[in-house]
């Protein structure tokens, strides 16, 4: 499991006052809390470099997505927060390597419910119409490699559903890369599990972890006036630049 130093946090603080706690995830930091104690996740990490009781974990992100975080100081900040979230008032963009080259933008309106056909529990699929819930996911290709094997895309999302960009994306056939469960075979992820990190697996899956990376979160249209965003990751950034990809200029 991967421990937090305590010099690291200042580092990834994007904004802070006294209602919000902003800050930039790393790729390999897990958000909720552990038994391994305060240093092994994000909120436990941010509780202790605050000194505050307690930190509202409002936007969430896997273990093995970077980028933007937003937690709130105060359990009234985190109402409002919940509250804005549930009326679809915070904007979220993501920015994802995937596999293949596509082309035009892509707007995916597939329910998802969970994929009891996987040998990983935890996997959702898309499902029938009338079944599962509602997701609603746009793709916006940005720049591909030479050789059409990747695309960086922007990722919208219009809903928030579980895994639901992941699993999108593998339904459109453009999976994001370096994904376990949801890449050229969730058993990847049992081995990874099991084993940990192979050289097996680097063959199979090109990255450590998935390339996906929340770059923006806008509160204007919950009435918090604030935008954040963060770059593309270093190690994304890095497999981008070593094949021939190049993301636009962020704004």
């Amino acid at each position: 499991m991967r421990m937090i130093a305590p010099a690291e946090v200042p580092g990834w603080i994007v904004h802070e006052d006294e209602d919000l706690l902003v800050v930039d995830k790393p790729g390999d930091v897990v958000c909720h809390p552990s038994k391994a104690g305060p240093w092994s996740s994000l909120v436990g990490a941010l509780r202790e470099h605050t000194a505050l009781p307690t930190v509202h974990l409002i936007f969430r992100l896997d273990r093995e997505t970077s980028g933007i975080v937003v937690l709130a100081k105060n359990a009234a900040m985190a109402s409002r927060l919940q509250i804005a979230m549930q009326r679809q008032r915070i904007g979220k963009r993501y920015r994802a390597i995937l596999a293949g080259r596509l082309v035009n933008t892509v707007r995916v309106d597939q329910p998802l419910g969970d994929d009891v056909a996987s040998p990983v529990f935890v996997k959702s699929t898309v499902v029938p119409a009338g079944e599962g819930k509602a997701a609603v996911t746009e793709f916006r290709p940005l720049a591909s490699s030479p050789s059409g094997e990747f695309t960086l895309a922007d990722v919208i999302l219009g809903t928030g559903r579980k895994h639901q960009i992941r699993a999108h994306a593998q339904w459109l056939g453009h999976a994001v890369v370096g994904d376990k469960i949801y890449g050229p075979d969730a058993r990847l992820y049992l081995e990874f599990i099991d084993a940990g990190w192979t050289e097996a697996l680097a063959k199979r899956l090109l990255l450590a972890r998935q390339a996906l990376h929340c770059a923006e979160i806008d509160l204007r249209p919950a009435g918090l006036g604030h935008v954040f965003r963060a770059p593309l990751a270093p190690d994304l950034a890095e497999f981008c630049s070593q094949n021939g990809i190049t993301p636009p200029a962020e704004a």
